[in-house]
């Protein structure tokens, strides 16, 4: 089974090497590998090329922001699955996209899947910052201040082509928007994975606490877009206590 790993990028010299390394690493048999990068002048592009045709197809232009990137990204794979992998973050190790496939060929009706997620210091990989232990989902988890880590969300190309791509409306939280519209609206079959698949640097757009209030947000204006019911106090009430356990939870090697 073919899987579509797309990596969107803009001036982060520091760490795209480690993303990219970390997808070429894979075990798994068939991987097309897509970087689009937002015109990059900090060196990036040129580490980018070094790579030479292992990077299966390389965007370097302008765009709307992440999503706008990541949109572009959907439109040139070409695999049955697509995964992202932004370059602040890698895989924990060389089976994670042999584990995402054997989970779809395992089930054939499966449509979506995610695992688990740390976060780890933005200078210090060995440092967990959090550990996002996900869960099943449920109808009605997002209204409760619920959501997988999207890192870890591996989705058939198709459910794209049916039920469109990321809102560009959403600046900050169009990724979470697009899974309650996959798993709440459109009731497509997800399943979790358990076991840790990606490590995610601290200091990206979304882990920026200054962000936090303004992603929350829009992800109450997603569930009132999308006819959801939600309960505020619930939601927020969720979100402090997911976001306080994570900090005392570590992942059991």
């Amino acid at each position: 089974m073919k899987i579509s790993i797309i990596t969107v990028v803009l001036n982060n010299v520091a760490t795209i090497k480690d993303t990219i390394n970390s997808v070429l690493s894979q075990t798994h048999g068939s991987i097309e590998y897509i970087i689009v990068d937002g015109k990059s002048t900090d060196g990036t592009i040129k580490i980018v090329q070094s790579y030479g045709d292992k990077i299966d197809k390389f965007v370097s232009e302008k765009d709307k922001g992440l999503y706008d990137a990541m949109n572009k990204g959907i439109s040139l794979a070409t695999g049955d699955i697509i995964g992202f992998l932004h370059s602040d973050d890698y895989y924990v190790d060389t089976e994670v996209l042999s584990k995402v496939s054997n989970e779809f060929c395992k089930n054939r009706l499966l449509e979506a899947c995610y695992s688990d997620l740390i976060y780890i210091h933005q200078s210090d990989s060995s440092r967990i910052i959090r550990y996002w232990k996900s869960s099943k989902f449920t109808p009605g988890s997002f209204s409760k201040g619920w959501s997988p880590p999207h890192p870890t969300f591996f989705v058939k190309r198709d459910m794209y082509q049916k039920f469109d791509t990321f809102n560009l409306k959403y600046s900050i939280s169009s990724d979470i928007e697009l899974m309650i519209r996959f798993l709440e609206v459109h009731k497509i079959n997800v399943d979790y994975i358990p076991g840790l698949w990606v490590k995610m640097r601290m200091g990206g757009i979304s882990t920026r606490r200054k962000n936090l209030l303004k992603q929350n947000i829009e992800v109450l204006s997603a569930l009132d877009s999308h006819n959801l019911s939600k309960n505020i106090f619930i939601f927020f009430t969720y979100k402090i206590i997911s976001r306080l356990k994570q900090l005392f939870q570590r992942p059991i090697c």
